[in-house]
């Protein structure tokens, strides 16, 4: 395995380790109906969404080439 493919790895699993943790922020926020927080989890989400985007793009390239 080389260090690109590796990296890639590692970066879709910071993905969904940060999704999940958004995932928990937004249960929480919208049990304390705390709009801030709600705010903060949807953007969290949308962080980790992209980031695991931009890892499985990255993947992708690497088999290509």
């Amino acid at each position: 395995m080389n260090i690109k493919k590796a990296r890639g790895f590692l970066g879709l699993a910071g993905a969904v380790a940060g999704a999940v943790g958004a995932f928990s922020g937004f249960k929480a926020a919208r049990e304390k109906k705390d709009k801030l927080a709600l705010a903060n989890a949807i953007a969290s989400i949308a962080v980790a969404v992209t980031g695991a985007a931009l890892a499985v793009r990255a993947l992708r390239k690497d088999e290509l080439a």
